[in-house]
């Protein structure tokens, strides 16, 4: 009997217990819409955190605004070498949204190119690249060499409040 039982008992070790199958059809999971709820974001400081706002009466406004939006010489810098990569670039006029002043819709352009030539696929890729640095639209105009002189010689209304409202000159060969 004891024999037996050391040979039952080995049998009973070696049988893995076999894992239940079903023969019915798997589950398919079903997507189901997910509704995304966000959450407020929390400060470093926990709840409480100070708010700043901003006081639209005080007399300094203009100035303070002005000094934090202020473009820097050397964005500007690498605006006009930026120009200088398109084509063959005479004059570069900014103005408006560049030059950060109040009213910068009060001006027809912020962007003014005379161009013998420009390469219209570099150009694109300029206008993409400032329009994510200002973080707005860009309205740019393009002349010619010899269109751009006709316009001066004519007092063109357009090209005289360009160049006699508030602008910086970015490239001057035309000694304009």
């Amino acid at each position: 009997m004891n024999s037996k039982m050391v040979k039952a008992k080995h049998k009973k070790t070696k049988v893995k217990k076999r894992k239940r199958v079903s023969l019915a059809r798997p589950r398919r999971k079903t997507k189901r819409p997910t509704r995304r709820v966000t959450k407020p974001a929390k400060h470093a400081s926990g709840v409480g955190a100070p708010r700043y706002v901003l006081n639209r009466d005080f007399q300094f406004i203009q100035e303070l605004r002005d000094l934090i939006l202020k473009s820097s010489p050397a964005e500007k810098s690498e605006i006009a070498e930026r120009l200088q990569r398109i084509g063959r670039v005479k004059l570069a006029v900014i103005s408006g949204i560049f030059l950060n002043k109040e009213n910068p819709e009060t001006l027809a352009t912020d962007l003014f190119i005379v161009a013998d030539y420009i390469d219209r696929r570099k150009f694109q890729v300029f206008i993409k690249y400032l329009e994510a640095e200002t973080g707005g639209e860009v309205r740019f105009v393009i002349m010619e060499k010899e269109e751009f002189q006709y316009r001066l010689s004519m007092f063109d209304r357009f090209v005289r409040v360009l160049l006699e409202g508030p602008h910086e000159k970015l490239i001057n060969r035309l000694g304009v």
